[in-house]
This record gives C-alpha cells, sequence and structure tokens, in this order.
C-alpha cells in the first residue's frame, strides 16, 4: 500500500517534501488537501490545519517536510541527501534553513504582490475541486485573506519591499551563476539544501506566473534547476563534489544568509530565553514577539519564531559535535565567510524539540 500525502500544488513546503519523495523513489499517492480532507483526516490527526501530512503504510502519520524526509533518510537504503563531509553537510544544513525560513519573505511578497488574483482561484481550487470558477474565486478570496495578511507580520511592507525584491534578485543573479557550473548545490545530487531552497523557489517563485516570468527572465539556470528537482528524471543517481568541496559560487549564498537570517535568529533566541523565563509552564507560541531584521541596508520587523531556531538547531549541533580535526576544517571554511561568526559563536540557551507534531523546549 502507498503512503499518502496529504499536499497542495500552492503549497511551499509540499513542494519540498514531493520534490524529495520522487527523487527518493518513494511510493506515494498525493491526496489533494481540500477543505474536507482538513476537516476529516488533517484537523484530527495533527490538531491544526498544516499540510503537508504524511500518512505511512504502518498507520504512522508524520507532519513537517523535515520530518518526512529524515523519517526515509533512516529508514531507505541507498543514496542520502546528506553530504557525509563536514564543509558540504554544514552548508546543506545551513542552506535548509536559510530556504525554510528566510526565502518564505520574498516568497510571500512576490505571491501576493504580484499574483494575488491568480492565487485566490488556486486556494478556490484546492478547497473545492468540483466548485465552478466563480465560486472557487470567491472562497479563494475568503480562504486567502488570512494568508495575504501574513504579509505585514512577516515583515513586508512599503519600506521593505525595495530592498526584499534587491536581495531576492541578488540572490537569484548568484544562484545562476552557480547552476551554470553545477547540478545542484553541491554536485550532480541534491542535498538537504537543495530541499530548503526549493519550497519557495518552487511552489511560489516559479510556479506563481508573475513571480515566475521574473525567474526565468533573471535566472533561466535558476529556473532550469527548478525544473530539474521537481521532474525528477533520476531517482537515487548523482554525486557530491570529491574531496568536500563547497564551490566558491555558494559563497555569496552564505554571505547574504549571514548577513540577513543570522542577526535576526540571535535576537529571536534571545527573545525565546526571555519568554521560557517568564512562562516556565506555558505551551510555545508561533513566535514570541517582534525581532528587528535588516536587508539591504534597510530594517524591518517581523514576527520571531521559535520554529526558526529548531531548524538552525540541527546546524548548530552537527557543527558543535564534530571531531577535533573535522571541527577545525568547518572553522576554517566558516572564517572565508563573511559574517559567519554570528553562527560560530550563536547562543541559544533553550534548546528545542519537535515532538507530537508540536514545538517545545528540551
Amino acid at each position: 500500500m502507498a503512503h499518502k500525502l496529504y499536499a497542495a500544488p500552492l503549497s511551499l513546503y509540499s513542494g519540498k517534501a514531493r520534490a524529495y519523495l520522487d527523487w527518493k523513489g518513494i511510493d506515494y499517492e498525493e491526496i489533494l488537501s481540500t477543505g474536507a480532507v482538513y476537516k476529516d483526516i488533517i484537523i484530527p490527526k495533527v490538531g491544526r490545519p498544516v499540510i503537508p501530512v504524511l500518512d505511512i503504510d504502518d498507520g504512522q502519520t508524520i507532519q513537517d517536510t523535515t520530518c518526512i524526509i529524515d523519517h526515509f533518510e533512516a529508514t531507505v537504503v541507498g543514496p542520502s541527501i546528506y553530504p557525509g563531509t563536514p564543509k558540504q553537510r554544514l552548508t546543506a544544513l545551513l542552506l535548509e534553513t536559510y530556504g525554510d525560513e528566510w526565502l518564505v519573505i520574498p516568497a510571500m511578497h512576490y505571491r501576493w504582490n504580484y499574483n494575488e488574483e491568480w492565487v485566490y482561484g488556486e486556494f478556490g481550487a484546492t478547497a473545492a475541486p468540483d466548485a465552478s470558477k466563480q465560486e472557487q474565486l470567491a472562497i479563494g478570496r475568503e480562504r486567502g485573506a488570512s494568508f495575504k495578511g501574513f504579509c505585514p507580520i512577516l515583515g513586508i511592507n512599503p519600506k521593505t519591499i525595495p530592498a526584499i525584491e534587491a536581495s531576492y534578485e541578488a540572490l537569484l543573479a548568484d544562484l545562476d551563476t552557480h547552476f551554470a557550473v553545477h547540478d545542484y548545490l553541491l554536485g550532480s545530487r541534491p542535498s538537504i539544501g537543495d530541499y530548503g531552497l526549493i519550497g519557495p523557489l518552487y511552489a511560489h517563485l516559479y510556479r506563481d506566473p508573475a513571480s515566475g516570468e521574473i525567474m526565468k527572465r533573471l535566472a533561466p539556470r535558476v529556473a532550469a534547476w527548478v525544473e530539474r528537482m521537481v521532474d525528477v528524471k533520476a531517482p537515487l543517481s548523482g554525486e557530491f563534489l570529491p574531496g568536500d568541496e563547497v564551490p566558491q559560487t555558494l559563497i555569496p549564498v552564505l554571505e547574504r544568509m549571514m548577513g540577513e537570517q543570522m542577526p535576526f535568529l540571535q535576537a529571536t533566541a534571545d527573545m525565546l530565553a526571555a519568554w521560557s523565563m517568564a512562562n516556565p509552564d506555558a505551551e510555545l507560541p508561533r513566535a514570541v514577539g517582534m525581532a528587528a531584521f535588516t536587508v539591504e541596508g534597510i530594517e524591518g520587523q517581523r514576527i520571531a519564531p521559535p520554529f526558526s531556531l529548531w531548524m538552525l538547531q540541527r546546524a548548530l549541533e552537527y557543527y558543535r559535535q564534530l571531531e577535533v580535526a573535522d571541527k577545525s576544517t568547518a572553522d576554517e571554511f566558516l572564517s572565508t565567510i563573511n559574517g559567519a561568526l554570528v553562527f560560530r559563536n550563536f547562543a541559544m540557551k533553550r534548546p528545542l524539540a519537535f515532538k507530537n507534531f508540536k514545538l517545545g523546549l528540551r
């Protein structure tokens, strides 16, 4: 019996899970997350309306793309998307965090400020696939309004939008240069870093028509990488670059992450530490307040989500548990990246755990 993936074409994290399952050669059936599916299956199982959700054929339910990926990495024999060498693995884990947790900003900006009417139709078609186009649009407007409403709390506003667009276009240029030489981030095999990037770069920034046109025009090699990732021609194929090589073309991408995302994550970690002292017995909220961030010299405020710290924690714990020789190799590599000192010295007083579909203090 095939596994069941509850997902949707317009969903950022569904795109990440689907691309991985296809490359891993997993036998699964994708089930559209209609209104009825949310009501009858997802909410009873998980406790809230969220996708993707995977029902394993043994009866187990997994929510969150990273948890889905790690389940199959642990149980399916064959090539791994986790490199086995320190520089490549650290790079891949960092770029998963960057894609999953930071590129949601341009993804949401371009979706709701360039593709709004089209997306309402997509929301309606997902919720009620048998309804008329007019009915779908009405349903989509109702359901999509809450998602559009996330833009201000994600730091997307008239002041920050020019900086968000400048940063995204610079990222596209850097990735386009990289993909002129390499099929994936670290060679001819996708890594966990590729899967972090594919969520926003496919489901929003490639698939939504207006932003897709921008990507194809400004960065055709990035668009070609997206197409390789989501239309898998050769599952379980390819190799990581020999000698633990991280291409120089990825250094500007890592420096963009270190400059934009890492100071914000440190602020979030400090806020989480203060919140946990003040609320020792409370359930962890989705955000512990609003924190400052800076993009292209422009400062904004956005929600500070502990979940982003759980993602970063994966890279931090890998880095800090390295044996002496590998740690030295990683430190030498990080010393070549402007801004990486924030990561090396990152202070996270309250580690996190994701259990039973919930994030909590460990």
